[in-house]
Order: C-alpha cells, then sequence, then structure tokens
C-alpha cells in the first residue's frame, strides 16, 4: 500500500468491524480476494445510497457480499437490495456475514446468471450496482435499460471499469474481458438515454443516470 493509499485511509471512517472480518477472511479463503470491494468503495456505496435513497436496489455480482453489507447499511426501513451471485460456492459464505449483520435482513440473495435472474425477478429498480462477469456487461446494460428494469432517475454504478488501465492500451488478442468494457463505455457514452462520468476511484466506476 501506497502513502497516498495510506492517508486516504487513515482520514477516512473506520470501518465497521463486521465488515472487517469479511474482508479478512476473503483473503484468506477465497480465490482472487481483490475482487472486494473494501473500505473505500464500500463507504462510498453506503454514502451513495444514503444520498439517493433508493427503495429498490439489484447488485450484480455478490461475490462475499462485502458491497451488499455496503449498501444495505445505506438503505432506509422498507428498502431492500436484490444481489445476484453466479458462483454458488460463494453462496454459504456471504449468507453467513449477511446473517451476522443488523442490516442482513434488507438483503435478498440469488444464485444464478443475473441475464436469468433480473428478469424472473421482474423489478424496477431506483440504483444498480454492476460488479458481475465483465464479458457480460453489455448484455448487463442492454437488459437493464431496453427490459425496463430501470427508470428516469436510475442511477446505475459499474465497477472495474478501468480495467487495470487495459482500457487505455491496444487490447490483446482474445482479451474479452477489456474488449467488453471498452464496448460497455461506448455504449453508455453514445446513448442518449443516460448521462454518465467515470470516477478513477480504485479501478475505476462508471456513474450513470437514466434520464
Amino acid at each position: 500500500m501506497d502513502k497516498l493509499e495510506q492517508y486516504i485511509l487513515d482520514n477516512t471512517k473506520p470501518e465497521e468491524e463486521l465488515l472487517h472480518r469479511l474482508e479478512r477472511e476473503t483473503y484468506l479463503r477465497v480465490i482472487n480476494p481483490r475482487m472486494i470491494s473494501g473500505h473505500i468503495q464500500g463507504k462510498l456505496l453506503e454514502m451513495l445510497v444514503r444520498m439517493m435513497r433508493p427503495k429498490r436496489v439489484l447488485e450484480i455480482g455478490t461475490f462475499t457480499g462485502y458491497s451488499a453489507l455496503s449498501i444495505a447499511r445505506g438503505l432506509e426501513d422498507g428498502a431492500y437490495l436484490d444481489t445476484i451471485e453466479v458462483d454458488e460456492e460463494l453462496e454459504d459464505m456471504a449468507a453467513r456475514f449477511f446473517a451476522a449483520s443488523t442490516y442482513g435482513t434488507r438483503i435478498r440473495q440469488h444464485i444464478g446468471s443475473a441475464l436469468d435472474v433480473v428478469p424472473r425477478l421482474g423489478e424496477v429498480y431506483d440504483m444498480v450496482f454492476i460488479d458481475g462477469d465483465k464479458r457480460e456487461y453489455p448484455a448487463y446494460y442492454d437488459m437493464l435499460l431496453n427490459g425496463g428494469y430501470v427508470h428516469s432517475g436510475s442511477v446505475l454504478l459499474a465497477d472495474n471499469i478501468l480495467w487495470y488501465g487495459k482500457v487505455a492500451e491496444k487490447i490483446a488478442h482474445n482479451d474479452r474481458h477489456t474488449e467488453a468494457i471498452v464496448e460497455f463505455n461506448r455504449r453508455v457514452r453514445e446513448d442518449n438515454r443516460v448521462d454518465n462520468v467515470i470516477l478513477p476511484i480504485r479501478d475505476g466506476i462508471n456513474m450513470i443516470m437514466v434520464k
């Protein structure tokens, strides 16, 4: 960790103990633990939820549940989060931490492909956090905007949108992840139905508002 990153952590409100334990267990037990949102991004999600006051939130990509708990912490009573994870092996770990949290009752956990689960749920969301399979980002976007699962004023937050800086370089042969993210960013930029800005926090977040 460099000095600037440490300074940011030192001057941000401390991490909740349950989230700290979840991050530690993720690094001990799960492959690719860096996929976890972590304290700074988690705190940003919580504060955005508090400011936007959404009633229905969708998360595509639960992983071990850090971002879901951060979002749930910011929700008002009566609001809820649908979180979807394709890897069923992560279900029990996330569910255990959801059950241990005061805010866990605000979370509805689903296992499967978001492209299958979202249409089955049939909800319209005020806020969406996209952190699933990067190769499917364009498909998620098309589903949400064209399927009527968001409305005017809905906010979409797409994570890992800078993809370790690869989006600004020549794309390597068969690098489907980078290709999909570049395509996603292009679609958003050219879509007159939305407004957007890319935030260079961690690996980048594309903040998109439906007009």
